[in-house]
């Protein structure tokens, strides 16, 4: 079965609220960003760098992946960011703004020059339209990029936009991050949804996102886990159906037989491997619920 690690729920955390880190210990989300961008404000900054810098090393988010996103280079506090990162133990750091091969590279040179080990990953914010416009160039600029996140509100900003239920503004900027993560083998996550209350809004827009192909979704409050983690699982019909078309084209190969149906569908390699890809996010999706 591939390898697959369960990203459906990615949830943004303060990282100038120690409260809120601590509480992030007991929430089903897949993985966990601690922020120093956004949610943090100037004077808190270099408190905030020590607060996430002490979680991530601290070892007590079980199996959940840790990222810690950093200020942008060009601020003041951008290559402290990066440095304390490196040491930090955390998988992997989230880069804002990211526009060319050159911040990638930039932010790699940071990382070796700091001892990061090779395990640590890049995660690319993609929220600029240069930056969509040069996705591919992005995608496949280095080895330690492994994942784009689409920043969808500085998107709808930069572009003068609107948010609307159907994203038909965005539909192109999501297009194209997605067909440059694909085409470089990256994971990609959706953006974020703005109205913590509108819950039927937010499964909406998850689904349209599992639909559009992405691996999951950012998320800004703990109330959104666990309905995004429902839709982006794989469900049981389809589970299901995952277990006939394997168990049945190994039948077949067993037999000698190039051609199989399953329900009264042609079978085909393409449909074994997004099978086979379900059935092991399933098995992931469960390790990583009992640690």
């Amino acid at each position: 079965m591939p390898d697959v690690r369960p990203r459906r729920s990615v949830l943004y955390m303060p990282g100038a609220n120690t409260r809120a880190l601590e509480k992030a210990r007991t929430l089903p989300a897949d993985a966990l960003i601690f922020d120093l961008e956004d949610a943090v404000a100037p004077d808190a900054k270099e408190a905030a760098r020590d607060n996430v810098v002490a979680a991530a090393k601290s070892k007590a988010y079980g199996k959940r992946e840790i990222v810690i996103r950093c200020n942008g280079l060009g601020t003041a506090w951008g290559k402290a960011d990066v440095a304390a990162i490196a040491g930090s133990g955390a998988d992997a750091i989230l880069v804002p703004k990211v526009e060319s091969a050159a911040d990638v590279a930039a932010i790699v040179s940071l990382l070796d020059a700091a001892g990061a080990p090779a395990s640590m990953a890049v995660w690319a914010m993609m929220e600029t339209p240069k930056g969509m416009l040069r996705a591919e160039e992005v995608a496949g600029s280095h080895k330690r990029l492994t994942l784009f996140v689409m920043g969808t509100n500085d998107l709808v900003k930069d572009m003068r936009a609107r948010h609307t239920p159907m994203r038909l503004p965005l539909i192109t900027a999501l297009g194209l991050g997605m067909l440059a993560a694909r085409a470089h083998g990256l994971t990609i996550l959706d953006g974020v949804y703005n109205d913590i209350q509108d819950t039927d809004g937010f499964r909406d827009l998850c689904r349209q996102g599992l639909e559009m192909g992405f691996d999951g979704k950012t998320l800004i409050h703990p109330s959104q886990v666990e309905p995004c983690n429902e839709i982006f699982a794989p469900s049981e019909a389809e589970l299901a159906m995952a277990g006939k078309i394997v168990t049945a084209f190994k039948a077949a190969q067993a037999e000698g037989k190039g051609v199989v149906t399953v329900d009264g569908r042609m079978i085909e390699n393409l449909h074994v491997e997004q099978a086979e890809r379900a059935l092991a996010m399933a098995a992931a999706i469960k390790e990583l619920q009992a640690a």
